[in-house]
């Protein structure tokens, strides 16, 4: 765990220099009660799982991180859509939430794809996003941008647990996908560089999502980008990874504001 700043039973904490009053945390698959294959701390209700041991896991996350106001959870669709969080306990269809409400977290759910998040440099609002390719190319991360008060250059954000790019292989129209997304061509030189060619595969490229996270990050002008550096495909023991199990449980990154 190399960019870890404190952990505690199942959980990890992002090590990126937010203001004191935003926590943040990443659920590990440790330390929960879900039984194989989703041991142990699932925390997602879709994947199969008894719902008493997704429900045991949640609870216990949440007083060991002592988030008072709950946390706002999604169904997540693959999509660009961000939600403000609630208190409410309602579950939102989107990929991204977003709050100023101290005590309330933000959270997404993965196995593979990237959580990302997202305060800004005041300490007056988080947001938690998940982006797969699909999420990336549609443009969620710009959408999760134009939520906050505060310009760009004032915003961190912080790249959670992704499968890295060489267990990540796609098909070109992934590549062709992202192409047509470049807002310059120093943006479509990053793309470009985030993909690799299959060394076995023709038309197969491996994708590095970090990369193309960030190249999206700083054509929209962040330059506050920490984290990418976890693989869930290769770390069977702390990560949950669908492209390695398919039938597999999920993590969470949480942020909020205290």
């Amino acid at each position: 765990m190399t960019d870890v700043a404190g952990s505690g039973p199942g959980w990890i904490e992002p090590d990126w220099p937010a203001p004191a009053n935003v926590r943040a945390a990443i659920s590990t698959r440790q330390g929960g009660v879900s039984a194989a294959p989703f041991n142990s701390q699932n925390l997602a209700l879709h994947v199969g799982d008894d719902p008493a041991a997704v429900a045991q896991n949640r609870a216990r996350l949440l007083q060991e991180l002592q988030i008072p106001q709950g946390v706002q959870w999604l169904e997540q669709v693959h999509g660009c859509k961000m939600v403000g969080a609630s208190a409410d306990g309602r579950v939102r269809t989107a990929d991204a939430c977003i709050t100023a409400a101290r005590g309330l977290a933000c959270a997404v759910m993965t196995a593979d794809c990237l959580p990302l998040l997202i305060c800004d440099s005041a300490g007056t609002q988080v947001a938690a996003v998940h982006a797969g390719w699909r999420g990336l190319a549609a443009g969620m991360v710009r959408r999760a941008l134009e939520g906050f008060k505060a310009p760009a250059q004032q915003l961190l954000v912080y790249l959670g647990p992704a499968i890295s790019q060489p267990r990540f292989e796609v098909g070109i129209e992934v590549l062709e996908a992202f192409y047509g997304t470049a807002a310059d061509l120093d943006h479509l030189q990053a793309i470009s560089a985030a993909f690799a060619p299959s060394p076995t595969h023709p038309l197969k490229y491996h994708a590095d999502l970090y990369a193309l996270a960030r190249a999206e990050l700083r054509a929209a002008g962040v330059t506050h980008i920490y984290g990418g550096q976890y693989c869930t495909y290769a770390d069977s023991d702390l990560f949950y990874s669908y492209r390695r199990d398919t039938t597999t449980g999920r993590m969470a990154s949480l942020i909020w504001l205290v």
